[in-house]
């Protein structure tokens, strides 16, 4: 297993990763409320989180993977309620619409994918024990709250002073009378008439959404555990408040490591629903292809913004296009079936440092595009060290979850195909028309032919076997 560091949030610097346990990584991460389809946001932290794993699992890491659902929130009562149907029915078919669109974009299921309300008890038993410890109170209208001027610490993982956020916040305090502190935070809701609620020592009602973290982490990975993960937008307040009621709750530190993503942008502002700007992963997938996608989200490292456009999609399915055409080309000169399990340990290695360093995505594709430059050489003049380059680009394209869709079913899709410019039948068409303009000794024409499709960004060499093609680097 080969060290690697990465950017710890609470810390605001990269560090290098230490186990709790030898050999193993315990990570949690925040998954969705489930009362609309998965946006483009979203797409982002499952695929992140994915390649993420999928590298520290090729590394020999042992990890569990957790990322929970929360099936229990006001958005999801007031949708289901909206749409005339059960709260379980609402997000039962979220949930599955979720796990086809993560399926889609070839994530990994996580090892375990807790559900809010099937962890109430556990969540009533770490507020009781708050209570107990005077680290939280229930107010006189049924609710519980955390007091968060009994958590010293509050404010580590954000950077922020309470004595500072509490400047301007008087207003807050006046309408939230049950509050000791603007700051203070639920933990417990007393139940509204036609809302669902369990009982509990203070009256029937349901958790908080903070709460339901802390809960449902702890009980799957213990009460202190290795990495937990999630959106940027989580890191103040629901991360922040989850160590208060999670450290207050145990009294042991809670988290080693916090890693966000950064945010998805449209045509450089934030992506909202009230800026009319806000898509969904189904929405974007009528459009492009779904490993174009997650090409997109790939190419850019976790922690930096990225901009969402059609635009970016197009030049994403060209840029992943050319590995398929490297795979292309060498199976049209060798064949489909592996002619040795060699790998190249220089590509290999490189490709390793960029990712052991915080998940460098951006600079281990440029690994990969220098790989499959190389392999598209050593094709053309038919070296034996093209099967080495070829093994080997398979092997890391895989780790990051790309070029998993046979070659040809790829290449023959429709969605996003104004990308490439000509399609496959084009080109094809053209090549058979070339040859057949040689046969007719018209050199001229079949020249003028190459010339047109050079001119296109298609690049023809003629081997032993025949014409093969490829898109230019």
């Amino acid at each position: 297993m080969q060290p690697f560091v990465l950017y710890n949030s609470e810390q605001r610097k990269k560090v290098e990763f230490v186990p709790r346990q030898a050999g193993h990584i315990d990570m949690y991460v925040c998954g969705m409320t489930v009362y609309d389809y998965c946006h483009i946001g979203h797409a982002r932290v499952m695929v992140a989180f994915d390649y993420i794993i999928r590298f520290l699992r090729s590394q020999g890491w042992s990890v569990k993977y957790v990322r929970n659902i929360t099936d229990i929130d006001d958005k999801i009562i007031k949708r289901a309620s909206e749409n005339k149907e059960t709260i379980g029915e609402l997000t039962q078919r979220f949930i599955d619409a979720m796990n086809e669109d993560a399926t889609r974009l070839g994530c990994l299921a996580p090892d375990e994918s807790p559900r809010a309300t099937n962890f109430i008890d556990q969540m009533q038993n770490m507020i009781g024990q708050l209570v107990d410890n005077g680290k939280a109170y229930a107010a006189q209208n049924g609710d519980v709250y955390f007091e968060v001027n009994q958590f010293e610490k509050y404010g580590r993982l954000s950077g922020r002073k309470l004595e500072d956020m509490q400047a301007g916040a008087s207003d807050r305090v006046d309408v939230e009378v049950q509050k000791k502190h603007p700051f203070d935070f639920v933990l417990w809701k007393r139940a509204k008439e036609n809302e669902p609620a369990w009982a509990s020592p203070w009256g029937k009602g349901r958790p908080g959404w903070h709460i339901e973290c802390s809960a449902m982490s702890t009980c799957c990975l213990g009460n202190h555990f290795d990495i937990h993960g999630g959106g940027g937008d989580l890191l103040f307040p629901h991360h922040e408040n989850e160590i208060a009621q999670s450290e207050g709750a145990t009294g042991e530190q809670y988290v080693n490591y916090w890693m966000h993503v950064g945010f998805v942008n449209v045509d450089g502002e934030k992506m909202s629903k009230s800026l009319g700007n806000f898509f969904t992963i189904r929405d974007v997938m009528e459009k492009f292809h779904a490993e174009v996608i997650r090409y997109f989200i790939v190419s850019s490292h976790y922690r930096s913004p990225i901009n969402f456009s059609d635009t970016a999609l197009k030049e994403a399915k060209t840029s992943l296009t050319r590995f398929y055409n490297a795979f292309k080309t060498y199976q049209q000169v060798f064949g489909v079936e592996q002619k040795t399990t060699e790998l190249n340990d220089a590509y290999v290695e490189r490709f390793n440092k960029a990712m052991c360093d915080d998940f460098n995505t951006a600079e281990a594709l440029a690994v990969l595009f220098e790989l499959a430059k190389e392999l598209n050489r050593a094709v053309k003049e038919q070296e034996d060290t093209a099967h080495a380059y070829y093994n080997t680009l398979r092997e890391l394209t895989n780790i990051l979850g790309l070029v998993q869709y046979p070659v040809d079913e790829f290449l023959k899709s429709d969605v996003g195909q104004e990308a490439l410019g000509l399609s496959d039948t084009q080109i094809e068409d053209l090549i058979q028309q070339r040859v057949d303009a040689k046969k007719a000794k018209d050199y001229a024409g079949a020249d003028a032919i190459r010339q047109n499709l050079l001119d296109q960004g298609v690049v023809l060499e003629d081997t032993r076997q025949g014409t093969v093609w490829r898109r230019a680097d």
